[in-house]
């Protein structure tokens, strides 16, 4: 065993190792260099990981197999390997695009001060986003259990602090909130990391995909840790720490955290229910996994649509969308079931994550924009914003129609898949949640959009002028996600090379 797994290496291998340390190298030289050099030195961090990502979804696609590095020379399970399939490429290069824009967009609201050397927040902030970068690539390039809960950690120590970085009292709470949560996460997921290699004496997933069996430990470990991760993914009814964890953050953080950090929970729960444990999964447990999700989708979108506050309408918009994203289970496990390709379903989900990252990044950056120009983001005072931010508003629309499932955008592309998947196999009530869903999201943006581009009789002087660059970085995420649906015109499948092709279930 050990020989065949320490054989899998290729020549793009040692661009795996630079993809998870560059983001903590330089995280380390933006803290020590300080000042305005830390946020140049984040912001080129960041475009330096979108050409390597490019590279690696481009050595994916030349070998079109897995990428594998063991670190140190050593082959599971005494040793770590780093592991790179579409899954992980996709959201590499996703990743490393929205935090550059990111970092792009909050030049304006964390630079240093003239008048001082350095200031506590910019520093904070520049750090900190790397430190997330660096955490979230560890979570998609890992390969063994023990090190996924390290990264798992690395994230929320890294993502609680930037809730609360103005130091008020009630953005305090709401980041004390995420951490008990996550923390409660945590120990759910080690508590079954430690049954599994009681078990087994192993947490590589590859080793440990052939060892486990269907047996009361390993039931009992794959519960908790599901659990664990529904906490930190804020799946229903375990949300309550995100919504106000937005309210406070600033629009860059909550760009982050909307967008990326709850992805590592899902991605890794990903690798655990279909990677690790397929032959435990029942139907009808992926049937309960999505029937939180139909309630995230019900729930989030009505009390977005009850909210007086435009960061609050995205953040419950936020749990609504998350739950579209367990609907894939059922599906992938029902095709596998009846021997069908699971590539729809699995794909369809996959770029539900996709563009809902790109699509609210935009989302809560134009709303930042909006509290920035008028002073506040009450939905019911929108009135004239749309002559004021123009180009924030289109981003705005493009961004809901991607939530919303419109073509081209890359929500329609997933839901079709996910639409087919449903209907191939008989399980024709995700659908309809789907098409619900959809009119829900498509009420509180119309909402949004007709405020917005209502006349002023007595327009409001701007508060702060925005600048050009914001909403140009802004409007390119929108439109990402608004043009990603055109992906279906590729003439190969990213998200599939390396995945298995097959997948068993296991017997209810």
């Amino acid at each position: 065993m050990l020989n065949s797994v320490s054989q899998i290496s290729s020549a793009g291998d040692p661009l795996l190792v630079l993809a998870l340390t560059m983001p903590f190298i330089g995280m380390i030289i933006a803290f020590v260099a300080g000042g305005r050099r830390a946020q140049t030195v984040a912001t080129l961090a960041f475009f330096i990981g979108i050409a390597l990502s490019a590279a690696l979804v481009w050595q994916l696609i030349e070998t079109k197999n897995s990428l594998n590095y063991l670190l140190g020379g050593w082959a599971p399970p005494l040793g770590i390997q780093l592991h790179l399939d579409g899954f992980a490429a996709a959201m590499l290069l996703v990743t490393a695009v929205i935090l550059f824009a990111v970092a792009l967009f909050a030049r304006a609201d964390f630079t240093t001060p003239s008048e001082v050397k350095e200031a506590r927040a910019p520093l904070m902030f520049w750090t900190l986003l790397l430190a997330v970068w660096g955490a979230l690539n560890l979570i998609f390039l890992a390969s063994d259990l023990f090190t996924l809960y390290v990264a798992l950690e690395l994230v929320t120590f890294a993502g609680v602090p930037l809730v609360c970085l103005d130091g008020k009292t009630a953005t305090l709470q709401a980041a004390l909130r995420y951490l008990l949560f996550a923390l409660l996460g945590s120990v759910l997921y080690l508590l079954g990391a430690v049954l599994l290699y009681g078990a087994y004496g192993t947490l590589d997933i590859t080793l440990l995909a052939q060892a486990i069996r269907p047996e009361a430990i390993s039931y009992a470990a794959a519960a908790l840790m599901t659990v664990g991760l529904l906490a930190k993914t804020a799946l229903f009814p375990l949300h309550l720490w995100l919504p106000p964890a937005h309210a406070g953050a600033p629009a860059g953080a909550s760009a982050v955290l909307s967008a990326l950090v709850v992805k590592g929970s899902f991605f890794l729960l990903l690798r655990l229910w279909l990677d690790v444990m397929p032959e435990l999964v029942t139907l009808s447990a992926a049937q309960c996994l999505a029937g939180l999700g139909v309630a995230a989708i019900i729930v989030g979108n009505i009390v977005a649509l009850r909210q007086a506050r435009l960061k609050l309408l995205i953040a419950y918009s936020t749990v609504a969308q998350i739950g579209y994203l367990f609907l894939m289970f059922p599906l992938f496990f029902g095709l596998a079931a009846l021997h069908l390709p699971t590539e729809s379903a699995s794909t369809g989900g996959m770029l539900q994550v996709i563009s809902h990252a790109t699509a609210k990044a935009a989302m809560f950056m134009a709303a930042g924009l909006i509290y920035s120009t008028l002073g506040h983001d009450r939905i019911a005072d929108l009135r004239g914003v749309g002559r004021q931010l123009p180009l924030t508003m289109l981003a705005f629309a493009l961004a809901g129609a991607s939530l919303i499932g419109l073509p081209p955008t890359g929500g329609f592309l997933a839901k079709w898949l996910l639409l087919s998947s449903a209907l191939n196999t008989g399980q024709w009530w995700w659908a309809i949640v789907m098409l619900i869903g959809g009119l829900l999201t498509s009420c509180y943006v119309f909402i949004v959009m007709v405020q917005a581009m209502q006349i002023n009789p007595e327009p409001t002087p701007a508060k702060m002028a925005v600048p050009l660059y914001r909403e140009l970085v802004v409007l390119a995420l929108a439109l990402t996600a608004f043009l990603l649906g055109l992906a279906a015109f590729l003439p190969i499948d990213l998200i599939q090379i390396g995945r298995p092709s097959t997948v068993l279930l296991g017997q209810p």
